[in-house]
């Protein structure tokens, strides 16, 4: 679930910045070449007002799923305390086999002799 709901979140995140990217400052949206009056497939304010529209159902979309997955996120994880974790019996040194006695290697000899 999660999985599908991130990939749905990337795909919002780029067809957003798209959605930004084309849109003009001055709000002609794809008001590429300028040119006479009009004949083409829609208005300067049609397109304008569509990217508009476009861009904010997109930016609703991503903050809808970007709240969802943070909901999912925080679901998964339980919180927990310092001070509730229990604390085993045994220290992991009883816990571990006794092991035969090594006998202490004999000191080394110094290597050069000290002053006398």
């Amino acid at each position: 679930m999660t999985t599908i709901l991130l990939v749905i979140h990337l795909l919002l995140a780029i067809a957003l910045v798209g959605m930004v990217l084309l849109q003009r400052s001055e709000g002609g949206g794809l008001g590429i070449g300028g040119g006479g009056a009009g004949g083409g497939l829609f208005t300067t304010k049609e397109t304008a007002n569509l990217l508009t529209r476009t861009t904010a159902i997109l930016a609703a979309c991503f903050m809808a799923t970007s709240l969802t997955l943070a909901i999912l996120a925080n679901k998964s994880s339980k919180p927990t305390s310092i001070l509730d974790v229990e604390t085993p019996e045994t220290t992991p040194f009883e816990a571990m086999p006794p092991e035969a006695p090594v006998e202490p290697a004999p000191p080394a000899k110094p290597s050069a002799p000290l002053g006398e």
